[in-house]
This record gives C-alpha cells, structure tokens and sequence, in this order.
C-alpha cells in the first residue's frame, strides 16, 4: 500500500482545527474528503501537528496511504483540484517509505507568530495577524525570551486540557523580530505543549508594553503554575511554519 507524505498549506480562518470534529468542518475532514474525490478511497490521514481553530499553516505535513499507486504529481493536482474551494493547498506530495509517519518520524516543529504592531487593524490581514495597537519594545520581548530557551518543565505555558504524558519540553529557539509595523516571533522544538507557543506570546506582550521584566518571565517559568503566564495569544496570529524530518524517514 503506497504512502504519500504531504506538504499542506492552509488558512484557518474557517474551519475547527485541523482534527474532524462533530460541530464543525475541519481540514483533516476537508483533505480525506478530496482523497474520496479523487479515487474514491476512504482515508484517514494522519498530521504532524493538530493545529487548533484558527491556527494557519504554511509547512504542514501529512501522510495517507492509498490502495493504488500514483505519480506524486497527480495525487498533489488532484487533491487540489478537489479541495477547491476551500482555502488549502497540497503544495507538495511525494512517494515515501511505509515507515515513515508524519506525526512520529518528526525531528523539529517551527511555529511563526505575527503581531501587527500599529494603531490602525489591518484589512488584507485581519484573520491573519494579531493586532496590538499599543507600541511594543521587540528587542527587550527578544532579551526576555531567551530565559525560556532549553529544557524546561512548561506547566505554566500549558494549556489546561493539554494531553501530553510530561509538561517538560524543549525550547530550541524562541527569537522575536521587529520589521515595520510587524513583529515576528520564532519558536522551534521538538515537540510543543497544547498552547504552549500562544502562551508565551501573551507573556512576551507584557513584556513588549514594559508591564513585565525579563526576571518576571524567568519567574513565571519556574512557578510552573498557569495562572502565573500572562494571557494566551489570539490563535489568527499562529502558523505552523515547518516540520523537520531525519533524511532516513524520507527515502
């Protein structure tokens, strides 16, 4: 049975996640359906990260297996030209070996997180952007996140429903960027907690508005208490940027 991993780009604006749910369409439910659409297959796909109501991707990646084989150039037309027109893109599809899964054969996560930073909202961005319209200092919101950089128990940034067995993870990057009126935030680890990046975020905020000092930050981590975070971020500012993967996993 031919797996085939897939590059996917989405706007999240419209849908519940990417995982089906019961009260509302999601891009898991739209990909298998355009799948059925193509070669009458039903499929379950599986991701490399559930992204929440809201959230974007520019690098998702998925794998489905189908019962036939095809050119990777078909099953990526195809699965566009059926996917139309809701607001997803197969940007790549290639052949891959069996053992390759794109959720557990991962090596790196890469989220962006976009803050408009002017007085005015944007139009071409509204979903797309989180907007802040009190100025904020992006070079101390960098200073301050570099406190939470390397292995860390993340309680405090960590939703209240998250699944995962252990709050202990590690931050491998968390670099924040200012360019006009935008604000970019890059956070890269293994693996994330539920929320984990939008809570930093509202806490780097409080930071950017010199509500919060870095010591403020590095205190919150250790109290490894939620309550102690500062809010959690919009999710129409978050995008799954790019998943990392050992060569091996690919051939």
């Amino acid at each position: 049975m031919p797996r085939y991993k897939l590059i996917i780009e989405y706007d999240g604006t419209p849908f519940h996640g990417w995982q089906r749910q019961a009260n509302g369409r999601s891009v898991q439910e739209c990909l298998e359906q355009a799948v059925l659409g193509f070669c009458g297959e039903s499929v379950r796909s599986h991701v490399a990260g559930r992204t929440d109501a809201g959230v974007h991707a520019l690098g998702q990646v998925a794998h489905i297996d189908l019962e036939q084989e095809h050119p990777a150039h078909t099953v990526r037309n195809a699965l566009n030209f059926h996917l139309r027109p809701d607001p997803i893109a197969v940007v790549m599809a290639e052949q891959v070996d069996t053992g390759f899964h794109a959720r557990f054969s991962a090596t790196g996560r890469h989220y962006r997180y976009r803050i408009l930073n002017r007085p005015a909202p944007s139009v071409v961005d509204r979903n797309r952007v989180w907007h802040v319209p009190v100025p904020l200092d992006g070079a101390a919101m960098h200073a301050a996140a570099q406190v939470l950089l390397g292995q860390h128990d993340f309680t405090t940034f960590r939703a209240a429903h998250c699944q995962a067995k252990s709050p202990v993870k590690t931050l491998d990057r968390l670099d924040v960027t200012a360019a006009g009126s935008e604000i970019s935030i890059e956070a890269s680890a293994r693996s994330f907690l539920h929320h984990q990046v939008r809570s930093m975020v509202g806490t780097l905020k409080l930071v950017g508005e010199g509500k919060w000092q870095a010591s403020q930050v590095a205190w919150a981590l250790a109290a490894c208490d939620r309550s102690r975070a500062g809010p959690t971020a919009p999710a129409r500012g978050l995008y799954l940027a790019k998943v990392d993967y050992a060569p091996s996993c690919e051939d």
